[in-house]
């Protein structure tokens, strides 16, 4: 059984920020976790060390990695303080001055976001991927949901991804690459982590993760407003984001909420799906609203933003989502694929006529 304090004996080893006192000792660990045979540990520097700790985050997962019965190490650097160093006096921090950098390789990174959850965002996201990849799009999809990780059941991956040095591999199904923290605990593991443990494990798997030549990195968001969101928003440059809601007046309040945050962060939206928009009985075919209808619709035109379409609520989607085989791929000629084809054509036209901000490329020579 690994403990905690296992990991901090061998990190003793490892010299800490300031280059020579033992990293325990520095009060920089922000997070630590362990859970089973897997570490968690975030450490806390000022966002201009960032390149210059590297070379101590990749000593200090090296040293975890060598502990006895340990199979995987994530270790990432925040630039969120531990709570002691956070409840003791300090002057103001500078603003941020730093900017955003693309992943490389990925042309485009969407979030689809939702103001609560509940409302079948990740089965939207992983459909909407999907569809965009039978368009002829290379697509990725990350799962940045840490404490309820839905993705490894959606696609029906099981296995657990490997590394190349400092980055991971990710996983493929169904023509798309993906990855999430769900590939690395298990479905019954709680993931009782702090801010800090949260918006790195969210910088790591953006930065460290080999994506390879991608048109477009779909992001399932977790439900809210909190750490991912803003963390994901001042880490890559987002082409735009997608707002997923029932029809519902408590979903929809949410959901302003959403587009408010993403207005705020200067984040293009590019268009609002309304879920669970009606449903249709199996048997008798009628068609009953269960959570009212429209209201998507029509608080995408109070927002002046796009309304990309209706899903209806159907047993189909449901179980092919817990089958891990998505409707689109399950019945890809079905009226439901067909749904959510035409959301996503309306996507990749935002995208391919430049409606939405995109990475910047960087040339060398």
């Amino acid at each position: 059984m690994i403990s905690e304090q296992d990991v901090l004996n061998v990190l003793q080893s490892v010299s800490g920020p300031d280059g020579k006192t033992p990293l325990p000792q520095t009060g920089a660990i922000a997070g630590l976790s362990v859970k089973d045979d897997k570490v968690y540990l975030s450490i806390s520097i000022q966002p201009q060390q960032a390149a210059a700790m590297e070379s101590m985050r990749v000593e200090a997962e090296k040293a975890v990695r060598g502990i006895s019965g340990v199979s995987n190490a994530l270790v990432s650097l925040t630039a969120e303080k531990p709570p002691a160093a956070a409840n003791a006096a300090a002057p103001a921090a500078a603003p941020n001055t730093s900017r955003s950098i693309g992943i490389p390789g990925v042309t485009n990174i969407i979030a689809v976001a939702s103001g609560k959850g509940g409302v079948g965002k990740s089965t939207t996201t992983v459909n909407l991927a999907l569809s965009l990849a039978a368009l002829g799009m290379r697509i990725g999809i990350l799962d940045l949901d840490i404490f309820g990780p839905s993705l490894p059941r959606l696609l029906g991956i099981q296995e657990a991804p490997e590394s190349e040095g400092r980055f991971i591999r990710p996983l493929e199904a169904h023509g798309v690459k993906a990855m999430s923290i769900g590939f690395m605990v298990g479905e019954e593991d709680a993931m009782i982590w702090r801010g800090p443990m949260v918006m790195a494990a969210v910088q790591q798997l953006l930065r460290d993760v080999a994506w390879g030549e991608l048109d477009c990195l779909v992001i399932d968001m977790p439900p809210g407003t909190g750490d991912a969101q803003l963390t994901l928003a001042q880490t890559v440059p987002l082409a735009g984001a997608v707002i997923v809601s029932t029809p519902q007046d408590l979903a929809l309040i949410d959901a302003r909420r959403g587009v408010a945050m993403f207005a705020k962060v200067d984040i293009q939206i590019l268009g609002v799906v309304e879920n669970m928009s009606y449903f249709v009985c199996p048997h008798c075919g009628g068609r009953s609203d269960i959570f009212a209808h429209g209201g998507a619709r029509q608080e995408a035109e109070k927002m002046g933003v796009p309304f990309l379409g209706e899903i209806p609520l159907t047993m189909s989607i449901r179980e092919h989502a817990d089958a891990g085989t998505p409707v689109v791929i399950s019945d890809p000629q079905g009226p439901y694929a067909a749904a959510y084809r035409a959301i996503a054509e309306q996507v990749k036209a935002a995208l391919e006529k430049g409606r939405a901000r995109v990475a910047p490329k960087i040339v060398i020579g």
